[in-house]
């Protein structure tokens, strides 16, 4: 009888250790049996997966993501050529592209010609010299009275030619100089035949003189009733304010036309947006810090874009070279990953 139940336990043990269970007593604290077949190798491998290579939780990748941050100095910053600037209202405008030629203004030019011929025997200006209004310019001696009469500008003004020398013989026939008044210069654009139904006068230029100093707003006074047969286009002028004289008659300008506007209250630099992780982001500036920002994007013109969520109004942020942030950023978080 002790025989034959030894033999069935003996038996029993067999078949469990074969079945791929374990017999072995369990501890308060021991992990409950597994199976030691396939089984528990597919459901390892399915936990690993999911650690490593799972889709994480929306927001605590959002999360990672606003926290990552480069620290770099006012110097750095300097050195790097990267400008600050802060987040805030604007009006945001749709423009058509104009190409145009700066010239003086001919409501304020004149030519200053002698009343008498005569001989030269003063000549007190040079062209490119400032004058004030009834300032002396030459003086002629008359062949008729042979008295002495003066050339005086008649307005404030830049002499931008002189065709008289001293001794020279000069007469009523031929001007002696020219003074143009360049507080304001015309910026003649030329319109395709398609677009002049687009133009107002009264509508608002926006001005490039192409010198990286900004643009110069101006106001469209005068449409050409006719067009020119080689170019198929019109002519729209501005008169433009001519501030520190930036503006050369004779040079090229571009413009654009302002079609549409739109305020939008936070708005920031084109120049601003980085890409990272398919999100369009912006760094903002901390202290020493630059933290990314996701932003959601509304209207555009062709300098700024509107902010819808992601960044308030009076944020610094990095408006030109930002992309040695994202460099910066991307250094590290390699760094992190070795």
């Amino acid at each position: 009888m002790k025989t034959a139940r030894l033999g069935t336990m003996a038996a029993v043990v067999v078949a469990l250790l074969i079945g791929g269970y374990s017999l072995l007593p369990l501890s308060s604290g021991s992990a409950p049996p597994k199976h030691a077949g396939h089984d528990d190798h597919d459901h390892h491998g399915d936990h690993d997966h999911k650690n490593d290579h799972g889709p994480k939780d929306a927001h605590d990748d959002h999360d990672d993501h606003r926290a990552k941050a480069a620290v770099m100095s006012d110097a750095t910053l300097k050195a790097a050529g990267i400008e600050l600037e802060k987040a805030g209202p604007v009006v945001l405008k749709q423009t058509m592209s104009l190409n145009g030629l700066l010239q003086a203004n001919q409501e304020r030019l004149a030519q200053v010609t002698p009343r008498f011929p005569g001989l030269v025997r003063e000549v007190h200006k040079r062209i490119g010299d400032t004058v004030e209004k009834n300032e002396l310019l030459a003086k002629v001696e008359s062949n008729q009275s042979l008295t002495t009469y003066e050339l005086r500008a008649p307005f404030a003004g830049v002499i931008i030619d002189r065709s008289v020398a001293l001794g020279e013989y000069v007469s009523e026939q031929k001007p002696a100089f020219t003074v143009a008044d360049l507080s304001t210069v015309w910026a003649d654009f030329s319109i395709h035949r398609r677009d002049l139904k687009r133009v107002r006068v009264g509508d608002t230029v926006l001005v490039d003189p192409e010198d990286g100093d900004g643009l110069i707003e101006a106001k469209v006074s005068y449409l050409s009733p006719v067009g020119a047969s080689d170019t198929q286009s019109g002519l729209a002028r501005a008169v433009v304010p001519n501030v520190g004289l930036r503006l050369r008659p004779g040079l090229f300008v571009s413009g654009r036309l302002v079609l549409t506007e739109k305020p939008a209250s936070v708005a920031i630099h084109l120049s601003a947006l980085q890409t990272m992780d398919n999100r369009t982001v912006v760094f903002v500036r901390d202290g020493d810090a630059f933290k990314t920002r996701e932003i959601e994007l509304g209207q555009r013109d062709q300098e700024r874009v509107e902010v819808l969520s992601g960044l308030e109004q009076g944020a610094i942020y990095a408006a030109r070279n930002s992309f040695v942030i994202k460099a910066e950023l991307a250094k590290g978080s390699a760094a992190h990953e070795h």
